[in-house]
C-alpha cells in the first residue's frame, strides 16, 4: 500500500472541493442559458431549428441523444435534460454526491458531461466557442477527483495542471504567432474597446494611459508564456504560478464578459493549490466542505480510503487520456497551431487560445423598427432601435456585467459586426422581428413596439468608441458613434401584401 500512497494527493482536499463544486456551478450556468434561449436559437421554431438540422445531417453530427429515432428534437425533451443538468449540478454544489463511495461523484459528472455534450452536438455557431469544450472537458474529468471517502488522485490533478497548459502557454503562443501587436505590445490599446462583449469597468480600462496597455500586454507574456510553468515545480512553487494565472483572469473578469472562459480557468488552476499554501492564505474558502476529515484519515494510512480498484480506474482514466493528448500537444508547438480546435468527437483534451487576431476598430449592426404606416417615407424620429442586453446599442447605456452566464445572441451580434452579411441565422432573426414573435423578445433588453409587429425594419451600420471624459461630461453618452449607413431593410409588399420585401 505504501507505493499507492504515492498516487494519493493528501494537500489536495481543499483544491478537489473548489474544483467539483465550482464546475457544478458552471454546468448549472450552462445549463440554464440553454434552457431559455436554445429554443429560440435552434429549437423546432428557433432561428436555425435543430429538427431540420438533424434531417440534413442524418444523425452524422456529434455524439448526441437528439438523433435517437424514438427521441429525435423537442424543446420539451430539451428543456428536460436542462432541468435534469441544473439538478445534477446543484447535487454537487451542495455536496451530496461528496458523501458517497468513492465513485459517487463519477456518474454524476459524467450525466452532466453527455447531457452537455448531447447539446453542443447540435447547437453549432451558438455552441462554436472554445468555453464549451473547455466545460466538457472539465465535466468529463473532474469526476474522477472522486468523493471524500478517498484521497483526490494526483494524477487526474496532474492531468488538470496539463489543461491548465495548454490553456495559457496555448492562448500565449496564438497571441505571438497571430497578431503583430502582440509582439510590438500595443495589443491592448484597443481591445477593452473592442472586446466582444465589454463590461461596465472595460472603458475605464481603455482609457488608461499608453505604459498601462503595454504592462498589460507585457503582463500577459510574462504569465502565459512563463509563469504558467512553474505549476509543474514542486510546492510552493506550484502554488505561486497558480496564483499568478488566477489574478490575471480576475482581471479579465472585471474588465470583459467571456462567459464561463475566465472562472473554469480559475477552477482548473486550483489544481495546483496545496492546502498549506491555503492555510497561509488565510485558512481556506470556507470550513465544513469535509477535507478536513479526508486529511487526517490520509494521515494515519497514505491510502486510505484508495482501494486498489481505484488507482486502478484512475490509471486507466488519465492513460486514455494521455494517448488522446498527442495531437494536442503537437499542436501546441505546431507552426500551424490551431485554436479551440477539438481532435475528437466527445472534445476532450482540447486546444485553447483566444485573440490570435485583434481587432482596432469597434463596429456595430443596430435594427431599427417603425410601425409608420410608409417606412420608406418614415422620418428618423418614427425609428426606433431594438435593445439587446449585452451588446452595445443606445450610446447612453452603461455595458453590463453578464458573465459567467452566456448571452449567445449578443456575442453573434459582434461577430456579424466584423463581416455584414446575409447569414440564415441573422435573416431569421429579421423574419421574428417582422411577426412580432415573443420568443426573440425575450432573448432582447427591450422592444419598442411590445410585442407588435413592425411595418418596417432596417439594420443600420455604426463605428463605436468610446467617449472621452470631457465628452461624456459634456453628452453624458457612454458610446460615442459615426453612422455608416444603411445596410439592409425589410418594408411591406408593394401591392400591399402583408409579407416583406427585402433589399
Amino acid at each position: 500500500m505504501n507505493g499507492l500512497a504515492l498516487l494519493n494527493a493528501q494537500d489536495y482536499t481543499i483544491a478537489r472541493e473548489i474544483i467539483q463544486r465550482g464546475v457544478a456551478v458552471v454546468f448549472v450556468l450552462a445549463f440554464a442559458s440553454t434552457y431559455r434561449q436554445f429554443p429560440v436559437l435552434l429549437g423546432e421554431r428557433g432561428l436555425l431549428p435543430t429538427p431540420d438540422h438533424l434531417a440534413r445531417s442524418l444523425g452524422r453530427g456529434g455524439p448526441s441523444l437528439f438523433p435517437w429515432r424514438r427521441l429525435g428534437y423537442s424543446d420539451a425533451l430539451l428543456r428536460g435534460m436542462c432541468a435534469t443538468g441544473m439538478a445534477l449540478g446543484a447535487s454537487v454544489v451542495v455536496g451530496l454526491p461528496q458523501q458517497g463511495p468513492g465513485w459517487t461523484t463519477i456518474p454524476v459528472f459524467l450525466a452532466m458531461w453527455g447531457i452537455y455534450l448531447s447539446i453542443h452536438s447540435v447547437g453549432r455557431i451558438f455552441y462554436g466557442y472554445g468555453w464549451e469544450s473547455m466545460l466538457l472537458e472539465c465535466g468529463f474529468v473532474v469526476g474522477f477527483l472522486g468523493s471524500h471517502q478517498v484521497a483526490p488522485p494526483l494524477l487526474i490533478l496532474w492531468f488538470l495542471r496539463w489543461m491548465l497548459l495548454r490553456l495559457e502557454f496555448g492562448a500565449g503562443m496564438i497571441k505571438m504567432r497571430g497578431d503583430p501587436s502582440w509582439r510590438d505590445l500595443t495589443a491592448m490599446d484597443h481591445h477593452h474597446e473592442t472586446q466582444p462583449m465589454p463590461g461596465p469597468l472595460s472603458r475605464l480600462a481603455h482609457l488608461r494611459p499608453r505604459w498601462w496597455h503595454r504592462m498589460e500586454v507585457l503582463g500577459s507574456h510574462v504569465v502565459q508564456l512563463g509563469a504558467i510553468w512553474l505549476v509543474l515545480l514542486p510546492q510552493p512553487i506550484a502554488s505561486i504560478g497558480a496564483s499568478l494565472v488566477i489574478l490575471t483572469q480576475l482581471f479579465l473578469v472585471v474588465t470583459g464578459n467571456y462567459a464561463w472562459l475566465n472562472w473554469l480557468t480559475i477552477l482548473v488552476a486550483t489544481a495546483a493549490i496545496s492546502d498549506p499554501f491555503w492555510r497561509w492564505l488565510g485558512g481556506g474558502p470556507f470550513p465544513g466542505w469535509g477535507w478536513q476529515d479526508v486529511t487526517a484519515s490520509a494521515a494515519v494510512d497514505g491510502a486510505a480510503g484508495s482501494p486498489l480498484w481505484w488507482h486502478l480506474l484512475i490509471f486507466a482514466v488519465v492513460a486514455f487520456l494521455a494517448v488522446l493528448s498527442w495531437k494536442p500537444l503537437v499542436n501546441l508547438f505546431s507552426s500551424h497551431q490551431l485554436m479551440n480546435a477539438s481532435f475528437n468527437r466527445f472534445h476532450l483534451v482540447n486546444a485553447y487560445g483566444a485573440f490570435g487576431s485583434m481587432t482596432a476598430q469597434r463596429f456595430e449592426v443596430v435594427i431599427e423598427g417603425t410601425q409608420d404606416p410608409d417606412p420608406p417615407a418614415a422620418d428618423e424620429e418614427a425609428w426606433h432601435a431594438y435593445e439587446f442586453p449585452g451588446k452595445p446599442g443606445d450610446v447612453r447605456r452603461r455595458s453590463g456585467q453578464f458573465a459567467p452566464y452566456h448571452l449567445r445572441l449578443d456575442w453573434q451580434m459582434w461577430f456579424l459586426a466584423l463581416r455584414p452579411g446575409a447569414q440564415d441565422w441573422f435573416v431569421a432573426l429579421l423574419e421574428k422581428l417582422w411577426d412580432g414573435d415573443p420568443g426573440v423578445r425575450r432573448l432582447l433588453r427591450s422592444d419598442p413596439f411590445d410585442g407588435a409587429p413592425p411595418t418596417g425594419l432596417r439594420v443600420r451600420y455604426f463605428r463605436y468608441r468610446y467617449a472621452t471624459a470631457a465628452e461624456r461630461r459634456e453628452s453624458g453618452q457612454w458610446w460615442m458613434r459615426t453612422d455608416l449607413g444603411v445596410i439592409a431593410r425589410m418594408d411591406p409588399e408593394p401591392d400591399g401584401g402583408t409579407g416583406p420585401s427585402r433589399d
